[in-house]
This record gives structure tokens, sequence and C-alpha cells, in this order.
């Protein structure tokens, strides 16, 4: 058989080493590859100990996603809901995601204890590694420097940034996703089937990371190895459908053994209609996101766009211009100028393999996230980074060296033109956000003069045939086209208090629902909740400030307002009285949604008397739940799931629940209230205790239930 044989190693610019001896594995690692130039593994070094500090900088100050934290918390109590995602160590509902991201955290706050830097662990090291592997990918195709330009410029996109501080499983889902694209590329090399079984794979578990959105690569992964293995097609074609299989196995395994165990014995399966994984993955996680509407909530409740309206201009609108689309006009450019370059290279050619699968990479998710009418976050997108990231690396140096070649002539200009396509670009980002702070003006001009230089001088060193002139110019223009990214990075890492629900970086730019949307309450500082392992509770709040005079960092005496997917938050303060001074005291409220506020002074209350029950109340919602599981450290029940609306808690569930004694406690809102039926509201009214001193909060026991 014969295979596709690995590309010489480009020539680098700059001095090499002389040869020498072979080297063990350790030192390759920390001082690179004998035939690398001197500087490339120090620089790879600086680039991995700023993504370091970016992505963990005042560690203490991350907030993250309470919906997810509190997952992992209960997973933690609970091997049960550790297997199912489940919100509530009780294991009434799972969160609206496969569980995997859940479980690497969940791991880790096993062994070191439940606490910020525990959850966030995950986070950054996956965030790091996806930096250097993405290094590895680009370098072993078009060399260090290419390899060095994508790890940078991954490791400055702003909202890889903001959601690599972040509890969200995205860094987890990207990781994964580039793991797949390494295997795959070696696959192509090789002819090997092994590897391409081992790309299905990772595949396979970013889908029980966050479902359909890790098949987003399929099609670029499919073309690329149909069209550049050196295999007859037949094989080809047999090997795929090998890794179809393997794709099929690890995908679905997880969802198969959810759906055949009985609905009695396991949670019910969070953002589904029907209480399967299967509605969940084709409804509210699968078409319902790209059409606007799904079996679970209908268009209305999965339409919410947190970046704007629908349309091939939203990677460039106010809301999202600044979090990923610095360098689109650059990477695109680059692509088409790549592809033409390796025109007449042979079919199996791998250095226009790999622009295939980058390529593709970029386009299939910009234009998945820029048609999608469902359910869309800006921090979505740091998906995409990867692909821009290392067409900015291949297809910047490949024009470059065209550039520089006469023998390119034709082409080589198209290297100016991209330089000064993104520079305009960040400039009218950049002036988008005037008057918020002075690293944005310094850097719109940064991006402004040095954009110019590096087009100025790659002009003028092409005419005068001055190539150190034209090296300089590059430089320049990656300064220019990196000072944006790099101000919104560092406003991310340095910013005190994030949005866990909706990290983005950089000011605030835009209206509507871009903008908003809660970290969904407060967690408790200082101290883990009752009952979990030696370490702190992730601190921080789900709003931009405290409130009360508390300081970051202390224990906050309640929870702060919840952001609901829609955008609309609540965080209004309990106004009900109570004849006991102790349980009269008002204290913010940990969730608002669905009638009745839960506040700190209910939550002592519900606690003192839960009397031996399995869980300490039912709420609405998601957003509710989850503040109260982190500040009780008690199974709470999430009766409508995230929108509100799923049909988890039925009358008769509640009725059994409350007769086995599991369950005393419900609040519901004067008209039912969103996530509580009519039929449940009326019920518990009818046959519950109002506690008087809090609205909303019923008592029910066996007695009650006839």
């Amino acid at each position: 058989m014969t295979t596709l044989a690995p590309p010489p190693t480009p020539v680098q610019d700059g001095r090499h080493r002389a040869a020498a001896p072979p080297v063990s594995r350790a030192r390759r690692l920390f001082l690179g590859a004998p035939e690398d130039p001197r500087w490339a593994r120090p620089a790879l070094w600086a680039i991995l100990l700023l993504a370091t500090a970016l992505y963990a900088w005042n560690l203490s100050s991350i907030t993250g996603n309470t919906f997810y934290d509190a997952a992992v918390y209960s997973g933690t109590k609970s091997w049960k809901a550790f297997f199912f995602g489940a919100l509530d160590s009780g294991s009434f509902i799972t969160v609206d995601k496969p569980p995997f991201a859940l479980w690497v955290m969940g791991l880790s706050a096993r062994a070191f204890g439940y606490g910020t830097w525990q959850l966030m662990l995950p986070m950054v090291a996956v965030g790091v590694g996806s930096v250097g592997l993405l290094y590895r990918l680009v370098k072993r195709d078009f060399g260090v420097v290419a390899g060095t330009i994508a790890a940078l410029v991954l490791t400055l996109t702003p909202i890889t940034v903001a959601i690599n501080r972040d509890t969200n499983p995205d860094p987890i889902l990207v990781f994964l996703m580039l793991l797949g694209a390494a295997a795959l590329l070696k696959a192509v090399r090789t002819g090997k089937l092994m590897p391409l079984v081992w790309s299905a794979v990772a595949v396979g578990f970013a889908f029980n990371t966050k479902m359909m959105q890790a098949y987003v690569v399929l099609p670029a992964f499919f073309l690329v190895y149909l069209w550049a293995t050196n295999l007859s097609l037949g094989r080809r074609v047999r090997n795929l459908a090998v890794g179809t299989v393997a794709l099929v196995v690890s995908s679905a395994w997880w969802m198969v053994i959810v759906d055949l165990i009985p609905a009695s014995s396991r949670p019910y399966i969070g953002g589904s209609t029907d209480n399967t994984v299967w509605d969940l993955v084709i409804g509210y996680n699968g078409f319902g996101r790209i059409f606007g509407a799904s079996s679970s909530v209908g268009s209305a409740g999965n339409g919410a766009s947190f970046g704007g309206s629908s349309g091939l201009y939203r990677m460039f609108n106010d809301i999202m211009g600044g979090q990923i689309s610095w360098l689109i006009p650059f990477a695109a450019i680059a692509l088409v100028g790549g592809l033409v370059l390796r025109g007449r290279a042979p079919r199996t050619d791998a250095r226009r393999a790999a622009l295939m699968l980058w390529g593709g990479w970029f386009v299939l998710h910009f234009l998945t996230f820029s048609l999608a009418e469902g359910t869309f976050h800006p921090y979505y997108v740091t998906a995409m980074a990867p692909g821009i990231a290392a067409l900015a690396g291949a297809g910047g140096v490949m024009l470059y060296k065209a550039f520089r070649d006469d023998s390119a002539a034709r082409w080589g200009w198209v290297l100016p033109v991209a330089v000064a396509a993104s520079t305009i670009w960040a400039v009218v980002l950049l002036q988008r956000v005037s008057g918020s702070g002075t690293v944005y003006t310094v850097a719109e001009a940064v991006a402004a003069l040095g954009g110019a230089l590096a087009v100025t001088g790659l002009l003028v060193g092409r005419f005068m045939k001055r190539q150190k002139l034209i090296g300089f110019a590059a430089l320049a223009a990656i300064v220019a086209l990196l000072a944006g990214p790099a101000a919104y990075s560092v406003s991310a890492a340095t910013t005190a208090s994030t949005n866990g629900t909706n990290p983005t970086a950089g000011p605030s730019t835009g209206g509507g629902m871009g903008g908003m949307g809660g970290g969904g309450g407060q967690r408790p500082s200082g101290s883990a909740p009752s009952g979990t392992k030696s370490g702190s509770a992730p601190s921080g709040t789900g709003s931009s400030a405290s409130s009360g005079g508390q300081s970051m960092g202390q224990p906050p005496t309640g929870t702060g307002s919840t952001g609901t997917e829609s955008g609309s938050s609540s965080s209004s303060s309990s106004s009900s009285s109570s004849s006991s001074s102790s349980e009269s005291q008002s204290g913010r409220t940990a969730g608002g949604m669905g009638g009745g506020q839960v506040s700190s002074a209910m939550i002592t209350y519900l606690k003192k008397h839960q009397d031996g029950a399995t869980w300490l109340v039912a709420v609405a919602t998601d957003q509710t739940a989850s503040s109260i599981i982190l500040e009780s450290g008690q199974p709470v029940i999430s009766m409508g799931g995230w929108s509100g609306s799923d049909n988890a808690m039925t009358l008769a569930k509640l009725k059994s629940l409350v007769k086995s004694g599991k369950l005393h406690y419900i609040v519901v809102s004067s008209d039912g209230g969103q996530g509580t039926s009519t039929e449940i509201a009326t019920w518990v009214k009818k046959h519950g205790t109002a506690v008087s001193a809090y609205s909303g909060l019923y008592r029910l026991d066996a007695s009650d239930v006839s």
C-alpha cells in the first residue's frame, strides 16, 4: 500500500541549529526539535504561559455558570447524579446537556474538593492544551512560524479567553474537536484506519459534551479524508464507513443507556418533551438551535439570541464583532489565496488537505452560527476560533512566501490586501468602543499605525526588493492585527466579575439581548456548601457588583440575581415578614423565576424544617434551583427545567413525593408561575399550608395527600 509521505520540513526564516545527534523526548519537549530555529520553543512556551495567565488570572473572581456548577456539586454527592448529569443530588432532573464536561469538572472536584480552582483547573488545562495542540497541527504542515502565529491568535481570541474562564462546556468541546482533527490529519497522511477511528471517537466524546454542535466539523472531516488520502476510492469509503460506526457508538452509548433505563429509575431529561435523550438531541440541542424552534420549548423559548439577529452579518455586529471577527477578513482571504497557491499540487498534497480542513472548520461554523435562528450565545463561537487561527497562521505564511517569491507575483499581492482589510476592520471595531478605556484607545492607535506601516513596508520592500523590510513589515502586521484582540482579552482576564451564564470579553456594545443574562446567582465563598469536601466553593457574583457592602471573596448572606435564557433577570429582595427575628430578615434572592422570592432567610427556614425530606424545596426553574443548591448544599427540585416549560413535575409525581415524605415545601406564584402548572399550583394552594413569612412558600405533608 502506498501512503502519503509527510511533507518536507518547510524552510524556516532565521538561523538554524547545526546538525545534532538525536535527543531525548524530554529534551525535545522543552528545547524543541534540532532543526527548529532557536527562538521557536521559547516562543511556544511564552505563548502557553500567556494563555495560562489569561485563563487563570485572579481565579477567585471567576463566577462560572451556577447552572453547571450546581450539577457538578450534586455529582460530588451522588454517583447517580454524576452519571446522569443531574442538577440535584436527588436526581430529579438533568441539565439540558450531556454530562461529559460535568464528569471532567466533577472528577477534579471529587479529587481536590469542591471550589473555584477545582472546577476551573480542567477548563484552564484544556484551554491551554488547545493552544499547544493547534500549534503542533499547524507547525507540522506549514512550519514553525505558521504554528506560532496560529497559537498566538487562538490565545488572544477574546471570546476564547472569556469562555476559558468559565464553567460552560465549550472549552472541553473545542479541545476534543481538535483531538479529532489531529487524528484525522494523521489518518490522511498515513492511510491507516486506526487514526480515523480515534478521530471519530474524539468527536463522539465531543457530542457527549455539547451534542449536535460537535458535528458541525464533520462535513469537512469527511471531505478531507475522502479527497486527500492516498488509498483507492473503495478503501477510503470502507474506512469512512468503519469510522462512522465508531462515531455512532462513541456518540450514542450514553444516550442509549439512559433511554433504556425506566423513567421511574432515573431523572427527567431536562430540555426534552418526552423524557428521552433522543428528543433532546434532535430538538432542543439539535434542529431547535438552527431553526429557532424545537419540540421542547417552541420558537419563543428556543429563539433567544444573545448575539443579535441571525444573518451573514451577525459575526460583525455590535455584539459579536469584538468577540470573534477581528481576523475573519484575513482568514477568508488567506484561505482562498492558499488554496489557489496549492492548485496544481497532487490530490494527496498534505498542505492543501490541511487548508481544506481548517477552511471547512471556519466556513461551516461561520454559516451555522450566523444563520442559526435558535438560542444563540456569543461564547458558542469559540468553536470557530481554531479555524480562524489556523488560517491566519498557515494562510498568512503561504501568502508571505508568495509575496517574496517573484514566481508567484500574481498572487503575492494578496498579502497586503488581507492585512489592509483586517486592519481597517480592527479600527472600525475599536472605534465602536471609543471612550470605554485607555487600553482600547491605545489599541486603536497601534492597529491603525501598525497596519499602515505594515502595508507600506510590504509594498516598498517588494518594489525595492528589500527582504528585511518585508520581514519587519510582516511583524508590524502581526502587532497591528492582534492589538485589538489583545485589549479585549486582557479586559476579559482582569474584569473583577464576569457573567457566568453569558460570558463575553471587552466593553459592553450593542443592545437587545446580547449583553444580558445573569450569572445565576452568587455562590458562597470561603467555604463549600454544607457537607462538601474541603476546599472553598466558587466565589463571585452573578451580577457585576456585590451588594450590601460585601466585598468579593467574603461569604455572602444570600445569592445574587439569576439570569434567564431569554435575557430577563430577577433580583428583588423578599419583603415578607416573619414572627422570628432570625427568619424575618429578608436577605437577597436566590432566584425569582416562577413567583415567590427565595431569600437567604427562606433557605435557613427550609433547612431548619426539612424534617428528613430528600429535597429541600421544589421551585420553578433550574436557575432558582441551582442557586439554592449552591447556598444550602441540599438537593432542590427544578420543576420546569431551564426555561420553566419542561414537564418534569406532574401532579401525580408531586403527590407521590409528598406522601413518601421526600418533599415538604414548594414555591408557587399566585397564577401558577412559569414552570409551575396551574393544576399543581391550584392543588398546592388548596391542600398545602402557606408559610406566611415567605410569599409563595407552601408546606405539604403526607396527611395532605388524599
